[in-house]
């Protein structure tokens, strides 16, 4: 350890040391300038992943495209694609309220605040540190001359402390913080498009069961009817005990099936209260139905929208910290290299304190060099490599969750397109049915209770439709959350 070295005005030899001292300072300084361009550890470079040349489960045009990352690309009020009022209103609503978005935003300027603080490093530090100090030398200390002595001594000192970075140990650990922080800011991101798509399925959910609602009340009050037919037959002799029980068991089913569409119906109400950030007892949906239809699909989707992902992103950062720490790891074995210097005032007299006899001033470089450690340095910079590989081994397999999400989707919206048109040649069929059997009643031709059945089968395919269409709508939203915000890029971003 080199210490710094204190001079007094009025020592002998001041003028030269202070010659010799500035011109060691300027070498000092030289020689931080030259090698501020080193840094220990690896540069970061983003590991190659494999990616697919084509969506697998959708038509030759949808082709992937040659891509870098771009998760900075803007997402956008992307629920806006379903054109519902209510919708942006419930969006924009969570969006501003929702508690664990604003613990998000909160852990971002947290983030941002210390990567601030790593910042600073590269700055010497300044600070003051005046002191005032009354002693006494005891009786019993060797030489008489100060027996007994009192004194006061008042110090005003302005401290200066620079570490060189010669291994880029600053350097590495501002980059690594820096990326933690922007870690941070892509989960955030990862959570807000989480909370969107949220609130879209729960939305939806909710008005599929307003529409089968309405469908159940028509059908409790179909079955109602078959059942005071029913018990017409019966008192006319025409039907036994047996179809009497089976009408009510039928009517008490629906009845039961509608009162648990209304309670799941208020589930998904207070779920969006609480993503609103809303008490659920002061939220209120007011009775709906399931209208929205599924935006159409891009006719081609570039990568780009898969690499913009946020939580691949944060992925990304979370290696170019860890990438960072390596850096940081070996300027362990390296010694430490600060500048010194302080100056101010000294004197035992307050009204003396800042004569120009008083002044004191110091300077000097010091080294800290590790001899021995027991083996910590090396376990750190094993712990940090292998924290990079840990880091690498997430951010291939986020990316292989993300194709396999975006394929998930895909495949989900191709098949829940073709079960919808299905469902509704189901849905034609059962009306027609139903029509057929009211005119045929009218006709005299059958009975009233084969024109309830057919009625009921057209309720029950027409819950179908409303089922699946709502389940497309899901698909839509997961397909928007695979692509990191939608489809299709904003004008302009190429």
């Amino acid at each position: 350890m080199v210490r710094r070295t204190e001079i007094r005005s009025g020592e002998r030899g001041a003028g030269r040391r202070n010659a010799m001292t500035l011109r060691n300072r300027s070498l000092l300084l030289s020689a931080a300038v030259l090698l501020s361009g080193c840094a220990m550890g690896p540069n970061y470079q983003r590991p190659s992943v494999e990616m697919p040349t084509e969506w697998k489960t959708a038509a030759d045009s949808v082709q992937w495209k040659e891509a870098a990352p771009r998760d900075q690309v803007p997402r956008g009020a992307w629920w806006e694609i379903f054109g519902d009022a209510e919708l942006n209103r419930l969006e924009m609503q969570a969006v501003q309220a929702n508690q664990d978005l604003r613990a998000a935003a909160a852990r971002v300027t947290r983030a941002r605040a210390i990567a601030r603080v790593s910042q600073a490093e590269f700055l010497p530090t300044v600070d003051l540190d005046p002191s005032y100090e009354r002693f006494r030398r005891s009786l019993s200390s060797i030489g008489a001359g100060n027996a007994g002595f009192e004194n006061s001594t008042i110090r005003v000192p302005l401290d200066l402390s620079y570490e060189l970075d010669l291994w880029g140990r600053v350097r590495r650990s501002f980059e690594s913080v820096l990326a933690e922080a922007q870690a941070g800011e892509a989960a955030y991101h990862t959570m807000l498009l989480t909370l969107t798509v949220d609130v879209a399925q729960n939305y939806f959910a909710l008005l599929a069961l307003d529409s089968e609602e309405a469908i159940f009340r028509e059908m409790v009050a179909l079955r109602r009817d078959a059942l005071e037919l029913v018990r017409s037959r019966l008192d006319a002799g025409l039907v036994g005990d047996l179809d009497l029980a089976r009408a009510q068991s039928e009517l008490s089913s629906a009845e039961a099936e509608a009162m648990d569409v209304a309670r799941r119906r208020a589930e998904f109400e207070n779920a969006l209260a609480v993503l609103c950030g809303q008490p659920a007892s002061n939220f209120r949906l007011p009775p709906g139905s399931l209208e929205i239809q599924p935006p159409a699909l891009s006719p081609s989707i570039p990568s780009e929208l898969l690499e913009r992902r946020p939580d691949v992103a944060e992925a990304e950062r979370r290696m170019v910290s860890a990438n960072a720490r390596i850096g940081v790891a070996q300027t362990a074995f390296f010694p430490v290299v600060r500048l010194t210097a302080a100056g101010g005032y000294e004197n035992s007299h307050l009204e003396d304190l800042f004569e120009w006899d008083s002044r004191v001033w110091s300077v000097g470089p010091s080294v800290s060099l590790p001899i021995f450690a027991g083996g910590r340095n090396r376990a750190n910079l094993k712990a940090a490599r292998a924290r990079y590989d840990e880091t690498v081994a997430a951010y291939r397999q986020k990316v292989l969750i993300a194709v396999g999400e975006a394929e998930d989707a895909l495949v989900s919206l191709r098949l829940r397109a073709e079960q919808a048109d299905a469902q509704e040649r189901v849905a034609a069929s059962a009306r027609q049915a139903a029509a057929l059997s009211s005119a045929r009643y009218r006709e005299g031709l059958v009975s009233y209770l084969e024109v309830v059945d057919a009625e009921r089968q057209r309720l029950q395919a027409e819950r179908g439709v409303v089922q699946i269409l709502n389940q497309r709508l899901i698909s839509t939203t997961l397909l928007v959350k695979a692509l990191g915000g939608g489809w299709d890029l904003p004008p302009g971003v190429q």
